[in-house]
């Protein structure tokens, strides 16, 4: 069993950044692929990035490629979301979610656990 919890929303301006950190506990952390799903009023959840457990390899949704930087601290128990040039439509509810497949998955359905998300609001 893996619990979440994620922290570091906001308001900010459009072209600012946020951290967000989600903190888990178990000590099986290491053996989870971490991922970021964001869901918008009236959207889809969707993928955002994720990182493997066993070798941290990362991969994005477009939308965010090259602004955003997921990345994790096994000894911490904790995985990242850097947000850097950030656009009113990133605003959204940010959940973190944990697997154990063998390879990270950019869809939902795999993902075992989930924290209640952090609310990420960004104006224009």
């Amino acid at each position: 069993q893996v619990q979440l919890v994620e922290s570091g929303g906001g308001l900010v301006q459009a072209g600012g950044s946020l951290r967000l950190s989600c903190a888990a506990s178990g000590r099986t952390f290491s053996r989870y692929n971490m991922a970021w799903f964001r869901q918008a009023p009236g959207k889809e959840r969707e993928f955002v990035a994720t990182i493997s457990w066993s070798n941290s390899r990362t991969f994005y949704a477009d939308s965010v490629k090259g602004r955003f930087t997921i990345s994790r601290d096994n000894a911490k128990n904790t995985v990242s979301l850097q947000m850097n040039s950030l656009k009113p439509e990133d605003t959204a509810l940010y959940y973190c979610a944990a697997d154990q497949s063998l390879i990270p998955r950019t869809t939902s359905g795999p993902y075992d656990y989930w924290g209640q998300g952090t609310q990420v609001t960004v104006s224009s």
